[in-house]
């Protein structure tokens, strides 16, 4: 059943000129509940305007997106996003645990089991032992896991994440993927993810959506057949995954070509 829904999607920039740009233009997609979606597509397509419309952060120009079934208008409730710039995101004066808590505090908890349950989700991130650090005293990251941290502390039934892995190194971005698998088996949290990496997309996807160039649209719909658990060496040894990022690897670079 399709908890959230994008319907004609559209958002057009006004120019100083009063020229309007279209950035993307009748998008239109569904995610079940507790799927995994990932959307791709190339550089400036518009992916980042198509999740703060879908966010509630941004108006749309034209459609709609709709959340168990209620049309955006503002930010959901049920609803977070996960940016790429960690560092901007969390407070540089609150400890770790204290970032974690302000999820809690913001969803209105404030239980004696506030505190347990701030760590319980450090140590699904694996965190547990740095929650009286300050962010600044971390490594990207750990910044991002502590990002993660927080935005599942206010308990989101659809998590929107703009290419939260993007900057850090390749190594760290493999563990963050397992780590994100993981917490979205054991929470059955709904996942819409944003990446330029088709590899990663196919990694942690269900399903992936192919955004063509801008203004951008769904130019494929990808359903991904591997098995879960997914490994990182398994995985991306099996012959369908290079069939898969040789396929949308196609739809990308052919969009647009005459």
């Amino acid at each position: 059943m399709a908890i959230l829904e994008v319907e004609a999607l559209s958002k057009s920039y006004r120019q100083a000129g009063g020229e309007s740009t279209p950035a993307i233009q009748e998008i239109s997609f569904q995610v079940d509940q507790g799927e995994f979606v990932s959307l791709v597509g190339p550089s400036g397509c518009g992916k980042t305007t198509l999740l703060m419309c879908m966010a509630g952060l941004l108006a749309p120009s034209g459609g709609r997106v709709v959340v168990k079934g209620e049309q955006v208008a503002g930010p959901p409730r049920n609803l977070v996003l996960v940016f790429q710039e960690y560092n901007r995101s969390l407070f540089a004066w609150r400890t770790v645990l204290g970032n974690v808590l302000f999820g809690l505090e913001a969803k209105g908890n404030s239980s004696r089991d506030t505190e347990k349950k701030a760590k319980h989700l450090l140590g699904l991130v694996g965190l547990e032992g740095f929650e009286r650090h300050y962010p600044w005293e971390l490594s990207g990251g750990m910044q991002q896991r502590v990002a993660i941290a927080r935005a599942l502390a206010y308990e989101p039934e659809v998590l929107l994440m703009d290419e939260p892995f993007g900057s850090v190194d390749a190594m760290t971005r493999l563990e963050l993927e397992d780590s994100l698998l993981k917490l979205w088996k054991e929470l059955c949290t709904t996942i819409l993810f944003v990446t330029h990496d088709i590899e990663e997309a196919i990694y942690l996807s269900d399903r992936i959506q192919v955004l063509g160039r801008r203004p951008s649209r769904v130019i494929g719909d990808v359903v991904v057949p591997l098995s879960r658990p997914r490994d990182q060496l398994a995985t991306r040894a099996d012959g369908r995954f290079m069939e898969l990022r040789n396929e949308i690897y196609r739809q990308i670079s052919g969009d647009g070509v005459s």
